[in-house]
């Protein structure tokens, strides 16, 4: 599965799941989003395993993809996979690559990187402080000769702009092109918060419509519990009782999807966005600043989802979303060109 494939359905409400499947990690990057740690929780694989068990030929997610933590260190990913391509669920997994210090990828995670669909690694100057470069390109070229789809990730602030540079130009020049790359922001959640600092957004006097790309998948976090929201404050939880689907101890795949879908706040947060919900449908103090800020007090105003309830009911909404969802392709695939350098250094992965 290449990466073209997996940003055309990470706009498709639904159309995958996120599974976080452990909090650990061997490494101690300094923007971790998570703030993981070695010693971090790590819930039972039960909780992981019955999720996927729950995926059928029939009705299955378009594409479950394996975060962290280290995504690598459970020993449940294989039966995560197993579980998935019996049901017809392709599997994408990122990593830190912690291993590649080694002289050879051990014999276990060869398993897994081998089984899943897509690989793709993290690398940035916070990563590199750990785990050099050349190990990472070597482990990467192992892969690509053995015919592994394979993106890399590179996470920076405006100010690491050179070395974001430098990193594009050594990846098409050792790899000829073959190893597409995004480029995410680092914001100030998890570890990142000691040190990074954003200014401000401006508060517009009057909310447009603004579609809200992070209610697209669901996602079950470290403990099982899934949310509609893949921003990390939300992963973290305790999620708004409009953000929380259920909880894999308990709920299938149909029963997510279908809560995911069909709910009123999460419906109306991906076609228009927060803010512009809270103003046109709610009362005085329903839109706060900030776009995310909002989003998280919705629960708190009733008469929000009660006046979204008939618009979401008209004839011509499939057409809205089909047409939010068209625009959303549109803007990831756009930004990401195996032709075009700048193109791929402008692209912002939404996983």
């Amino acid at each position: 599965m290449n990466l073209d494939e997996i940003l055309a359905i990470r706009a498709i409400p639904a159309g995958g799941v996120f599974l976080s499947v452990t909090r650990r990690c061997p490494l101690t990057c300094a923007h971790c989003s998570t703030n993981s740690l070695i010693t971090s929780e790590e819930h039972p694989a039960d909780l992981f395993l019955r999720f996927a068990d729950t995926f059928t030929a029939a009705d299955h997610p378009g594409l479950l993809l394996l975060t962290g933590g280290e995504a690598l260190l459970p020993a449940l990913v294989e039966g995560v996979i197993e579980r998935c391509h019996r049901a017809g669920t392709p599997v994408g997994l990122i990593s830190g690559l912690y291993f590649a210090r080694q002289p050879t990828i051990p014999s276990t995670l060869r398993r897994s990187i081998d089984a899943v669909d897509h690989f793709t690694a993290s690398l940035d100057v916070y990563h590199e402080r750990q785990i050099p470069r050349s190990d990472v390109f070597r482990v990467l070229q192992e892969l690509l000769d053995a015919g592994k789809d394979l993106s890399i990730q590179i996470a920076g602030l405006e100010e690491d702009q050179p070395y974001i540079d430098g990193v594009v130009a050594d990846i098409d020049r050792t790899f000829e092109g073959r190893v597409p790359f995004l480029v995410t922001q680092v914001h100030p959640v998890g570890r990142a918060r000691e040190w990074v600092q954003e200014e401000p957004i401006p508060v517009s006097p009057v909310a447009r419509p603004q579609p809200c790309a992070e209610a697209a998948w669901p996602v079950v976090t470290f403990d099982g519990t899934v949310v509609a929201c893949s921003n990390q404050t939300i992963v973290d939880g305790p999620a708004p009782p409009h953000l929380r689907l259920g909880h894999t101890s308990v709920d299938d795949w149909p029963t997510v999807r279908d809560r995911m879908l069909q709910r009123t706040l999460p419906r109306a947060i991906r076609l228009w966005g927060p803010e512009y919900i809270a103003e046109r449908y709610g009362t005085d103090g329903a839109r706060c600043d900030g776009y995310c800020e909002t989003c998280f007090q919705l629960s708190d105003h009733p008469e929000v989802a009660a006046g979204l309830e008939p618009a979401l009911a008209r004839e011509s909404i499939d057409f809205v979303q089909q047409q939010v969802i068209a625009m959303a392709q549109g803007a990831l695939v756009s930004m990401y060109g195996h032709k075009s350098m700048e193109r791929r250094r402008l692209a912002r992965t939404l996983v």
